[in-house]
């Protein structure tokens, strides 16, 4: 469909451009800002629960096995079908904190298909505002919208957000408290915003992954998901397990109002 191509085009373009200006500095005032912000790793929740957890592509315990999480920000696009066609032969989950506007509510058709395929579909805010710079009603309808159409989608309202360039503070987890969400940030970016080089993003990822890692990537760029095979098989080379956000905490939950990495 041209004319949506051209709008995700303009849309990935002006994301690229914020986030390309802001990125190196906002998750370090995140971390480092007024409010002190304490991550909960999924280790610890683990260590917490005890048991084995069930993941939707089969049965892992991530207290035994080396998992990490695949994560994609800012969907759906245009390219979001071709990833779960890629996601669906490799048989990997993955994590979807989606966009609203222009994302959502252009592309309802891949929100169904990436629930029904057992991926995670998460929350990202309506129109990516800066939840830091934004009054507190604000800050529910960027969350309590994408919540309302993704239940109305899926049939499940989501447990997890993702704040935009990672900038949260007490307001926010209060917020996302009363609202059921809990924040997840991540260990391991490729910068996918800077660069439509493919084989960059691979190297990236590769060098920064660990046990345990939450990898974030973005759906609308257009060197993104053509990286994505490269990544899978390095990984699954190097003896990891794929596993959705919660599958990587499971048996062990996540808290509404409190931030894991």
């Amino acid at each position: 469909m041209p004319s949506l191509t051209g709008k995700m085009t303009k849309t990935g373009t002006r994301l690229r451009a914020i986030a390309t200006l802001a990125a190196a500095a906002s998750l370090t005032l995140a971390l480092s800002g007024c409010t002190q912000l304490e991550t909960t790793s999924p280790s610890s929740v683990r260590g917490a629960a005890g048991a084995q957890a069930r993941a939707g592509f089969g049965t892992v315990d991530c207290g035994r096995v080396k998992c990490i999480a695949l994560t994609f920000d800012a969907g759906p696009s245009e390219h979001s079908a071709r990833l779960l066609d890629i996601l669906k032969e490799k048989k990997v989950p993955a994590t979807f904190f989606l966009l609203g506007k222009r994302h959502i509510d252009t592309y309802p058709e891949l929100v169904r298909r990436m629930a029904d395929e057992g991926h995670e579909v998460a929350n990202h805010t309506w129109t990516h505002q800066i939840l830091t710079d934004a009054e507190p009603d604000e800050i529910r309808e960027e969350l309590e919208r994408p919540n309302k159409e993704i239940e109305r989608l899926t049939g499940q309202r989501p447990t997890l957000m993702r704040p935009p360039q990672g900038r949260t503070d007490d307001t926010v987890h209060e917020i996302c408290r009363e609202l059921g969400l809990a924040e997840v940030l991540w260990s391991v970016t490729a910068k996918d915003y800077t660069t439509n080089d493919s084989d960059l993003i691979t190297e990236r990822v590769l060098k920064q992954s660990s046990r345990d890692g939450i990898i974030l990537l973005h759906d609308i760029y257009d060197g993104t998901v053509p990286a994505v095979p490269g990544i899978i098989d390095a990984l699954k080379k190097r003896g990891y397990v794929f596993v959705t956000v919660p599958q990587l905490l499971a048996p062990g939950k996540a808290e509404p109002g409190k931030v894991y990495r």
